[in-house]
């Protein structure tokens, strides 16, 4: 079970930070991802963190976005920095490189305007 949160409305070169609770499963032995729905467009893999700590990212988000965890509360964030039009969508959580569909959430909206 994965709860996103955070999302929201942020002007052009703003910043949020998303946060994945997870539950039922132990976020120490997944490696999890963030992957991002624009309107209309297939969902995409941004941001993921492998069990050992080492993160890997998308080209379009690179320098941008932070993966990070804190394991002893079982949660996963996304640091979004200096976010652009194209950045909005709806964020979801679930497992990388290959997602579990019994794992998807509802997602966290971003909306990027001024």
């Amino acid at each position: 079970h994965l709860v996103e949160s955070g999302g929201g409305l942020v002007q052009p070169g703003g910043s949020l930070t998303l946060s994945c609770v997870v539950s039922g499963l132990s976020i120490t032995f997944l490696r999890m991802g963030w992957y991002h729905q624009a309107p209309g467009q297939e969902r995409e893999l941004v941001a993921d963190m492998e069990r050992s700590g080492e993160e890997n990212y998308a080209n379009a988000v690179k320098g941008r976005f932070t993966i990070s965890r804190d394991i002893a509360k079982n949660t996963f964030f996304l640091r979004m920095n200096n976010l652009e039009p194209e950045d909005a969508g709806v964020y979801f959580c679930n497992t990388a490189p290959w997602p579990r569909h019994d794992l998807w959430g509802q997602g966290s909206p971003v909306v990027v305007s001024s």
